[in-house]
């Protein structure tokens, strides 16, 4: 059961890697079609112009025979059949989906025939061994460096290998009519070149693999720690951030012995009531920033902010030796923060602060679409009732046994209120002021 609990928390994230990955790599893909699409119009225009501007350049190469009508006949289709592979891609990334494996070798197949056919046009313009060492082969490697994109190794691979065989079989088995005189291409040396298209294809695939390899790492790395944001705020330090990426920020509930600290501005709605909006953002963001950077020095958590006050945790997610201390210590520095503060502002607050220390159980909490990680527990609870209380005794730093104990010497100067009403709870329990 504990085993499905923790496949199921991390379905969302192992969904949302998978989602960044797609996505990447379908960008990637995306940028190789443009690129072949430019190719292809620039190779194509550039032959127009030649043709047109200087066309005995290409019937002396060609012996008289070229002509521009089959290279429209070809290039014009492939233009087309990638601009619509291209509308296809952007709707797959739009709706979030991957392309099918068989489109993407199919694809492959058809770009990697068109140097093919290319080939074939000069060898019938050229004679056979003069195409063959012409523009045409080497046209398959444009095709093998751009399969890169692919981040596929065997989509690489593939290309690689229908580029060999296509211009081995060319080379072997073609013979156009006017040059049969011709002696016809060794084997050795075109098996020989076949196999280096081979070899180009399984090297690029490699590359491939290795971009792929960079993306998952980083990937992985972004939506680790998006989880570790979503669940637990913005209000976390970067050092405890890094942290819980290296021992994990999920949790199925454990039972943890933490010190839980209520915060609360006294009177802030009064205060708020003869102020313009923005001024009371700005002085209570003031006030947060400060209070909040005590805390991730004291190793100290914000779980949560609670209007104009927030809940802190010692000792969750991260555990924590001596929370209570840690709490204690970051506590009275907050006072001691918030009253220099109030000496050189217009407007001072009066904070009241509640620490009980115990066992919680701690844990990702919510819907399936949106998780937080909490604490529940009657520790929380009591916190809260002890914060309240600062009220009633006009006291700003209010504290259980539990942290009485916990604080040993520490807690020389506390003062012990005695065995105090609790709303809730069916009998008085011990108080103690700081402070």
């Amino acid at each position: 059961m504990r085993r499905l609990i923790r496949r199921r928390q991390h379905t969302p994230a192992l969904a949302q890697y998978h989602d960044a990955l797609t996505r990447e790599i379908l960008l990637t893909e995306r940028i190789r079609i443009k690129a072949v699409i430019s190719m292809g119009s620039l190779l194509i225009a550039a032959t127009t112009l030649l043709h047109l501007l200087a066309p005995s350049v290409l019937d002396r190469i060609t012996h008289g025979r070229f002509d521009l009508l089959p290279q429209f006949a070809v290039f014009v289709p492939f233009l087309l059949f990638e601009l619509v592979v291209l509308h296809l891609l952007s709707r797959r990334l739009a709706m979030h989906q991957d392309v099918p494996t068989l489109r993407r070798y199919l694809s492959a197949l058809i770009e990697t025939s068109v140097p093919t056919y290319v080939l074939y046009l000069d060898m019938n313009w050229m004679g056979p061994a003069q195409a063959l060492g012409y523009a045409a082969p080497l046209a398959y490697f444009l095709f093998i460096v751009l399969s890169t994109l692919r981040l596929d190794f065997w989509l690489s691979t593939f290309t690689g290998l229908v580029a060999a065989a296509e211009l081995l079989a060319m080379a072997m088995l073609y013979h156009p009519p006017g040059f049969a005189a011709e002696p016809p291409a060794e084997f050795g040396y075109e098996l020989i070149r076949s196999v280096m298209f081979l070899l180009a294809g399984m090297l690029a695939g490699a590359v491939g693999m290795q971009l792929r390899h960079q993306f998952e790492a980083s990937i992985a790395a972004a939506t680790a720690r998006d989880r570790v944001t979503n669940l637990f705020g913005q209000h976390v330090s970067p050092e405890v951030v890094e942290r819980l990426l290296v021992e994990g920020g999920d949790s199925l509930g454990d039972i943890r012995r933490v010190a839980v600290m209520f915060v609360d501005f006294r009177s802030f709605t009064a205060g708020a009531r003869v102020r313009s909006p923005q001024q009371v953002v700005e002085r209570l963001d003031g006030a947060f920033a400060i209070l909040v950077d005590i805390l991730d020095r004291h190793g100290g958590i914000v779980n949560k902010f609670l209007g104009d006050g927030f809940l802190a945790l010692f000792g969750a997610p991260i555990e924590t030796p001596d929370a209570a201390r840690h709490a204690v210590a970051a506590a009275r520095e907050m006072l001691a923060a918030n009253a220099r503060v109030n000496d050189a502002t217009s407007w001072p607050l009066r904070i009241g602060i509640g620490i009980h220390f115990g066992e919680v159980v701690a844990g990702n909490i919510g819907s399936p679409r949106r998780k937080e990680y909490t604490v529940i527990g009657d520790t929380v609870n009591f916190a809260s009732r002890l914060e309240s209380l600062n009220k009633e005794f006009n006291s700003q730093l209010l504290i259980s046994s539990a942290v009485c104990d916990a604080l040993g010497d520490d807690g020389r100067d506390a003062v012990s209120l005695g065995e105090v009403p609790i709303k809730g709870y069916d009998r008085p329990m011990a108080v103690w002021q700081l402070g």
